[in-house]
This record gives C-alpha cells, sequence and structure tokens, in this order.
C-alpha cells in the first residue's frame, strides 16, 4: 500500500528524458496520486534558463506519462505553499540536487529528496548537443 494519497513536484521538465521518467514513477510508487508542477517559459526566463521545448508541449509530454494525475502550471517560487495547500498534497519531492532547500514546506506536508539518476540531465543533453 502506498504510505501517501497525493504527491507534487515541481520542474521544467525540458527534453524530456530517462531521469524525468524514473523520477516520476518513484514518485508514484510513493504516492497514490502524482501532481506535477511545470515551470512555464516566463518563470523559466527569470531562472536565466532557456527551454529547447516550448511550454505547451512540456506540459502535454507530462500529461502523457501515465503515472502522472494531474498536470500544473509553475509561474511563481511562491506558489508551493498554495499549490500544496489547494490540492490537498501530503507529500512534496524534489531530487536531491535541492536537498534542504524545500524544508521550510515540512509545515505543510513531508518533503523527500529523491538521487537523481546517476549520468543523466537535460543541462548535459544540450552540452553534448553543442558538440
Amino acid at each position: 500500500m502506498k504510505k501517501y494519497k497525493r504527491a507534487i513536484t515541481y520542474g521544467t521538465f525540458d527534453l524530456f528524458h530517462i531521469g524525468h521518467v524514473r523520477l516520476l514513477q518513484r514518485i508514484s510508487d510513493l504516492a497514490e496520486e502524482v501532481y506535477v508542477a511545470v515551470s512555464s517559459d516566463e518563470f523559466n526566463n527569470l531562472k536565466n534558463k532557456v527551454c529547447i521545448i516550448p511550454f505547451e508541449e512540456r506540459i502535454e509530454i507530462v500529461k502523457a506519462i501515465g503515472c502522472v494525475t494531474k498536470v500544473l502550471k509553475e509561474e511563481t517560487w511562491e506558489q508551493k505553499v498554495s499549490d500544496i495547500q489547494d490540492n490537498n498534497c501530503d507529500l512534496f519531492v524534489m531530487g536531491n540536487d535541492w536537498e534542504g532547500k524545500f524544508d521550510f514546506l515540512k509545515e505543510y506536508c513531508d518533503v523527500i529528496y529523491l538521487p537523481r539518476t546517476a549520468g543523466v540531465s537535460t543541462t548535459k543533453i544540450k552540452e553534448n548537443v553543442k558538440r
């Protein structure tokens, strides 16, 4: 039996790859429902991130993953608390490269940082394509 009812995670999900799939599958192993907030192009611009895949297509890709229950739009850093509360999430999950950065959310739900898939990242893919 899964420990959590509803988990939420956040990400850009540009150049969707096996690391993204494995993250979402591991979250699905923990919770009955998986909510994913995908960063908008405008929000990524504020973070100085340039996406290859446009927001609407990234949303469509994430929605197509069988273990994803619902996809949200991430527009600000601050929306996480309201997303957790509005969607009754009892688990917040991020990759362990964010370890400790979202511990303030423990006031609202459990927080887990999962290990990243070794050797795989969107940044590495972009660097390899440039070569």
